[in-house]
């Protein structure tokens, strides 16, 4: 991960984001990374834009 140092990953995380391919983005690297996703996506209207969140979680070692 970019964002963090891969010794203090966290077991949940929760992305949030406008819904486009930067997001999406974030989510597949996350992924890529090891997590699990964790429930389904929520979505909502900001009044311009769609926002995403997505949880992902960390398995069990």
């Amino acid at each position: 991960m970019t964002d963090e140092n891969p010794q203090q990953r966290l077991r949940y995380r929760l992305l949030t984001g406008p819904d486009d391919a930067a997001f999406c983005q974030r989510v597949s690297q996350a992924l890529a990374d090891g997590y699990q996703l964790y429930g389904s996506p929520a979505l909502t209207f900001d009044g311009e834009r769609v926002i995403a969140a997505q949880a992902v979680v960390l398995p069990e070692e």
